[in-house]
Order: C-alpha cells, then structure tokens, then sequence
C-alpha cells in the first residue's frame, strides 16, 4: 500500500509541478503583480484528501521546491514556501471539518492564508508593515482562486469515487458522514 501511495504521490507531484511551471509562464492576468489562480494546489487539496497530511506536505514541499529551481524563480521560494506552510497548517486544522461538498470552503480560506504568509514573509524581507495594505486586494484574488482550485478538487474527488476509484474512505458520501458526526 504504502509503494501506491508513493507512486501516486509522485504522479501527482509530476503533474503539481507542470502545472506550477506553466501559470508562471502565463502573462499576468490583472495588472496587479502576483495574483495567480494558483491551480497547482488542486494536487495538494486532492493529496491531503485523499492520501493524507503526510503525503500531501511532501507534494508541497517538492512542487514548491522543485517549481522555484525550474522557473528560475528563486527568490519565490521564500514567499510560496511561507504561504504553503501556514495553509497547509490551516489544511491540516480543517482536515475533518471541511469535506465533501463543502471542500470549496476549506480550499477559500487557505488561499486567503496563503496570501497572508506571503505577505508575512514579504514583511519581514522588506522590514516594513506597509506591504499589508495590499491584503484587501489580495483577499479578494484569494476568495476567486481558492474557489475555483477547491471546485474543481471536489468535482474530480466526486468523480473518481463515482467511477470507484477512489478508495471508500475517501469518497465524498463517506466525507459527509464523518463530517456530520
């Protein structure tokens, strides 16, 4: 079980880092820098729900690794790494709470903490408190992106357990039923 894991891990890792690679090749889509849809953390969303935290941190860690070295985007790391962790923390906390139909929500928030561990980080590179006038406009980027990444988790998790491929622990009727207790 444990060599299926890693080898969907990996698959899912592969696919994590080309999307990561490909939104950075894409122009800016407002005017206002580093708004991105961030459509890799659907791999890690998908991850954590279905293989678990452990699994999900290492597709994290290695896309936000591996994703800086390949665009050459090194000074990036510090802020992805930043807001990864604190909505991989917020992922974790919510883990049995938000399932289901009701992924999009947990998928919301953690965009809105990942921009908020970005800007912490820029903070603290800066020395300056000033960068967190840019939250409101970075709150609102956060609330589209994340429900569009957390829509789209749950219709491929709703699909897959449809189709019996997901194992029954991770079927969205069985996530329900856990999170109504």
């Amino acid at each position: 079980m444990r060599l299926k894991k890693l080898t969907l891990t990996a698959a899912l890792t592969a696919a994590a880092l080309v999307m990561f690679v490909l939104e950075s090749q894409l122009p800016p889509l407002t005017a206002i820098p580093g708004i991105k849809p961030g459509l890799s953390n659907i791999f890690t969303l998908f991850t954590m729900e279905t293989l678990g935290p452990g699994w999900a941190f290492g597709l994290f860690f290695t896309r936000v690794t591996l994703g800086c070295v390949i665009t050459g985007q090194g000074s990036a790391f510090l802020y992805s790494f930043a807001g990864g962790l604190l909505a991989y923390a917020l992922m974790l906390l919510l883990r049995r709470k938000l399932k289901g139909s009701t992924l999009w929500v947990k998928s919301v928030l953690c965009a809105m903490t990942h921009n908020a561990g970005q800007l912490a980080a820029a903070a603290a590179i800066a020395k300056t408190g000033a960068v967190w006038s840019y939250l409101p406009i970075l709150i609102s980027a956060a609330i589209l992106a994340g429900t569009l990444t957390g829509l789209c988790t749950q219709l491929v998790l709703h699909r897959l357990a449809k189709a019996g491929v997901l194992p029954e622990e991770t079927s969205p009727k069985k996530q329900e039923e856990e999170a109504n207790g």
